[in-house]
């Protein structure tokens, strides 16, 4: 058995850690690229959600690299997120491929279930084992996440420009060329202790900007066009309000004990949506209520186009940037965006920012 997964910004390095530990074969997915979205957007349905067309993409690029099992997450709700796996499985048989399509849904708050799910596509019976290389895996994807996180804070007050890309770069060919998530924690570790080494700039006049929407695009770089790193070299310190980490963590841990790590974020959101709309628009509403109450500078909105969910979210924006007295920028995204309209309407909503900075300086210095 040689297993595939999507790519997911960073979300398959854990995943093979995973799959490393249980003595599974792994084919990851070649970095996303302009070949990976055509393959995808060629044969996916023409309205279907930017991010099927990637994974659609990657699977077919991991067939050709000779994978012949499909790790597909599954989902339920009121988002197509939930038709993934079928719409996928219909599409790789409509072209010949002769492969194994495993779904694995997470049952919310069962994690033996899981495990027992897992066991079934690695061959492991033992239980004990499936639970430790996955809370291994755990480990590994929220280390990644911490550093990822770190590395937006941090990337604007750096001295050299560049120091932190390096080390970056640096990380993930050492996480790519690992085996088994020991190594990777080790490799992480190491670069999270240089990543403290690098010398900054604190008094740099930095703005912060949070961003919400579909977890998708928001951790997934190159479908948002790495607006984390411009958002970095405008001088923007950058908060992504989701991470592949927390959402697994709280849907395997927390639901567990009927509870919810975003109960918070639902909170924040009462007054503007009062139930789950899909995907994560409620938290997209809720986050950026807390980002406005946490003093940030603005908030982006990242979405594929046609997402239901955060079109919802997004009716409901004007009213929370009024109330809240937070510019918010929303922008969707699909496989005909292009850079330069993208970079240019950044620059002018970092441009506004600026200029909003500037006059409350002004109000509060008369």
């Amino acid at each position: 058995m040689k297993i595939t997964f999507p790519h997911m910004g960073n979300t398959y390095i854990p995943i093979k850690a995973l799959f490393d530990d249980l003595g599974v074969e792994t084919v990851v997915p070649p970095k996303c690229s302009k070949k990976t979205l055509e393959l995808g957007t060629k044969y996916a349905p023409e309205l279907i959600c930017l991010p099927l067309k990637i994974n659609l993409g990657n699977y077919i690029e991991s067939i050709e690299k000779g994978a012949d099992t499909i790790a597909i997450v599954g989902s339920c709700g009121p988002c197509r997120f939930g038709y993934y796996s079928e719409v996928q499985k219909e599409i790789l048989r409509d072209l010949g491929y002769n492969v194994e399509i495993v779904v694995l849904e997470i049952p919310e708050g069962d994690i033996v279930e899981f495990c027992n799910r897992i066991g079934k596509i690695t061959n492991t019976k033992n239980p004990i084992k499936i639970m430790k290389c996955f809370a291994n895996a755990m480990k590994v994807l929220r280390k990644i996440n911490g550093f990822e996180e770190k590395v937006l804070r941090l990337r604007p007050y750096e001295v050299n420009k560049g120091d932190i890309d390096e080390l970056y770069h640096q990380l993930v060919k050492k996480l790519e060329d690992s085996t088994g998530s020991k190594a990777m924690i080790h490799h992480m570790d190491w670069a999270m202790g240089r990543l403290q080494e690098v010398p900054l700039d604190r008094k740099r006049d930095v703005l912060k900007v949070g961003i919400v929407g579909e977890i998708y695009t928001v951790i997934d770089d190159f479908s948002n066009l790495d607006i984390g790193k411009k958002l970095n070299d405008m001088g923007v310190e950058v908060h992504k309000s989701l991470s592949a980490g927390e959402w697994m963590t709280d849907v395997i841990y927390y639901r567990s004990i009927g509870t919810s790590r975003e109960r918070r974020i639902w909170d924040a959101a009462e007054p503007y949506v009062q139930v789950c709309i899909g995907g994560h628009g409620r938290e997209t509403i809720g986050n950026t209520v807390r980002y406005a109450e946490e003093g940030y500078d603005g908030v982006i909105q990242l979405m594929p186009f046609t997402c239901m969910p955060e079109i919802v979210s997004m009716s409901i924006m004007p009213k929370v940037q009024e109330e809240k007295n937070i510019p918010v920028l929303s922008l969707m995204i699909d496989e005909m965006t292009g850079e330069a309209g993208y970079q240019t309407r950044l620059e002018a909503y970092i441009d506004l920012l600026r200029n909003r900075r500037e006059k409350n300086k002004s109000k509060k210095s008369n």
